[in-house]
């Protein structure tokens, strides 16, 4: 497979307040009938200062992290982390996250209904329960802060073994008779020499079979 060329990386140190906390994976697609969840930690969403610059960003950090540091929405926290490598497979702004600290604690979030805000679980929860499209949209407004949304790292297998292609897309984790979900348009998948086909939803229901309607 072609080799991908990274950025140089640059450590920085950041500050700000949670304004998110969502579970971080990479899905690999092949066709439409292939798409396999990988889950490798969690994506902070912060408003605050990075790089000596104010703004909301993403920092990846791993479920040890997040299981010592028990983070939820409201915590004001710091720490120093490191420019993306590889910015088209990436989703999250800042990766290797070290030296962090909860500066400030603030009384933790937790709604009966949705959107679910609470601490996250952990990610053996994740993979159990398993994830459905998600409209982008309702990632981006509505659920941002729901413990079950995620934007995931997308690779297509689009020449397998021989061409990537590289996307994000957004998922949720949440129970299936949510009142906000929406899965959104279906998905094209492209795969080279035959166009593209859709990603219309029925893998959401293999992908989710551990649980019922209402979990």
């Amino acid at each position: 497979m072609p080799r991908i060329y990274g950025e140089e990386q640059n450590k920085i140190t950041f500050q700000g307040e949670i304004i998110s906390i969502q579970p971080r994976s990479n899905v690999w697609r092949y066709l439409v009938d292939n798409r396999t969840h990988s889950l490798t930690g969690y994506n902070v969403f912060i408003s605050g200062m990075a790089d000596e610059e104010e703004k909301q960003f993403a920092v990846a950090i791993s479920e040890k992290q997040q299981m010592k540091c028990i983070f939820h929405i409201g915590d004001s926290i710091s720490g120093t982390a490191w420019t993306k490598k590889y910015p088209e497979i990436e989703y999250a702004d800042y990766y290797r996250a070290g030296s962090l600290k909860k500066i400030a604690a603030t009384k933790e979030i937790h709604t009966d209904k949705a959107p679910w805000i609470a601490t996250v679980p952990d990610l053996t929860t994740y993979d159990w329960r398993g994830a459905r499209m998600l409209d982008a949209k309702c990632w981006k407004n509505k659920c941002f802060q729901c413990k079950w949304a995620a934007m995931a790292n997308v690779a297509i297998e689009y020449d397998f073994g021989v061409r990537q292609k590289y996307r994000f897309e957004s998922f949720c984790y949440g129970p299936k008779n949510c009142k906000l979900y929406k899965m959104g348009r279906a998905r094209a998948v492209p795969y080279k020499g035959r166009g593209s086909a859709l990603d219309e939803g029925w893998l959401d229901e293999i992908c989710t079979e551990n649980r019922d309607d209402e979990e």
